[in-house]
């Protein structure tokens, strides 16, 4: 076989697999438009999420992945998001997982089970990363912060499309609370608030962050992006502030992103 020459090999295609506590889902990315190619394999997260049982359901997707037409080369790298603090491929946090996973070596782990390079992203910080290359962040100077508003509140901070990792702007404290607890779309649903109530939260909240860091851009992701109409015209910020256009693909998009970056197989 002819050996790839080095625009080929920069320009291939990688998978992105994007851990979640209800599902683990995968794509090959095209990483010149920050699309998937091909359809998006889900498998749902092992109970209890231990990290031999994810690793087992992360290996069946990257094998089911690995048919489609458009797959990479079988040695080559994947990118994977978790839902807690990644610092050199160690678990740092477990709030919405699996305790064992305290002090796990994520990266050495997925990559011996898998037999090929393996390098794991916080999974608000995969989302924010893919928001900042393909969409609604796209060449946006300056510091552009990516909320996602679900379980908790994740965010990504991104500098001149350059992310700085495990920025926990969810857990700041607002009136004596961890903000996620009273401004999450979890806690929406809980407390039974109306649109205009929950907007109230927001607006203290994106207030706060905008004074802390004079943001360039907002993009509010999540699941409750899909009804930013109901919340976003109400906020009243200096700062411009958008849904987030990935939708449920930005994980993965993002994992493959960040591990394409290690390998300088993307500029």
């Amino acid at each position: 076989m002819a050996k790839k020459d080095d625009k080929t090999v920069k320009n291939a295609p990688l998978i992105g697999i994007d851990i979640g506590g209800t599902g683990i889902k995968g794509g090959v990315v095209d990483l010149k438009k920050g699309k998937l190619l091909g359809d998006r394999v889900r498998i749902p997260t092992p109970q209890p999420a231990t990290p031999a049982a994810v690793a087992e359901v992360v290996a069946q997707v990257v094998q089911e992945l690995s048919t489609q037409p458009h797959a990479p080369a079988p040695d080559s790298p994947v990118g994977v998001t978790f839902p807690g603090i990644i610092q050199h491929g160690m678990v740092l946090s477990a709030a919405n997982v699996d305790k064992s996973w305290l002090n796990t070596d994520i990266d050495g782990m997925l990559t011996a089970r898998l037999g090929r390079p393996v390098e794991v992203i916080n999974d608000a910080d995969a989302a924010g990363l893919a928001e900042a290359r393909f969409g609604a962040g796209e060449n946006v100077k300056g510091t552009v912060l990516v909320i996602t508003l679900g379980t908790g509140i994740g965010s990504a901070f991104i500098f001149n499309g350059k992310l700085v990792p495990n920025a926990e702007l969810g857990h700041l404290e607002i009136d004596g609370f961890d903000a996620e607890t009273k401004a999450s779309a979890v806690a929406r649903e809980r407390d039974g608030l109306s649109w205009e109530e929950y907007s109230v939260l927001l607006q203290r909240y994106f207030s706060h962050v905008e004074f802390l860091f004079s943001p360039e851009l907002f993009i509010v992701g999540g699941g409750i992006s899909k009804r930013s109409d109901e919340y976003l015209p109400r906020l009243k910020l200096r700062t411009p502030i958008v849904p987030a256009v990935l939708k449920n693909d930005a994980g993965i998009v993002g994992a493959a992103v960040e591990i394409a970056l290690k390998h300088k197989l993307v500029k």
